[in-house]
């Protein structure tokens, strides 16, 4: 499938398990790959995002929203909140837990130091955002995958790097609007 993928959306892979490694991450994640997204200067990704007000000074809120992310285990704020609706209170449970345990232990698990042997693998989420990428592409007749399939797959996606784009004014339709000019298309499933 990676033969499908353009220069720009390789490198945007690339990247992620750079993100990956440089955070000892021990699997490629779907914040990965935003964060990859957002240090992309050129292709059609970086077009829309800039188009949409996400540049590179706002990073530091992006990377703001995942850490508060990770702090709730990987939890989205629609995640806390539907369980806020069945009396549980993720943020008392996050301080309980981290008065216990130490700050940030909810956090998922990080390789300490090393190298690894072998390729790092891709978390169920970002596999499932590389192949939404390539439905993504099918779905608009596109030849191939681009970085802004992966950028329209983010936004569909439920979970932190959905509601942490849309926090900043990036979503779907938006999206779908500066790429194509017709924030109607339906989603590719």
């Amino acid at each position: 499938m990676f033969e499908r993928f353009t220069k720009d959306a390789r490198a945007l892979v690339e990247g992620a398990v750079v993100h990956s490694e440089r955070t000892g991450a021990e699997t490629v994640e779907e914040e990965h790959l935003l964060l990859a997204l957002l240090d992309r200067e050129a292709g059609r990704a970086s077009f829309a995002l800039a188009s949409l007000g996400l540049t590179a000074d706002r990073r530091e809120s992006v990377e703001r929203s995942l850490a508060e992310a990770r702090r709730r285990g990987g939890l989205s704020r629609a995640d806390a909140h539907a369980l806020s609706g069945l009396g549980i209170d993720l943020s008392e449970i996050v301080s309980r837990v981290e008065e216990a345990h130490g700050e940030g232990v909810l956090a998922p698990r990080r390789r300490a130091g090393g190298r690894w042997a072998k390729r790092r693998p891709f978390a169920e989420g970002a596999k499932g955002t590389v192949v939404r990428s390539l439905r993504m592409a099918v779905a608009r007749h596109d030849r191939r995958v681009g970085d802004e399939h992966f950028l329209l797959a983010l936004t569909v996606r439920p979970g932190v790097p959905a509601e942490v784009l849309a926090d900043h004014g990036v979503t779907y339709e938006k999206v779908t609007r500066v790429l194509y000019g017709d924030g109607g298309a339906a989603k590719a499933g």
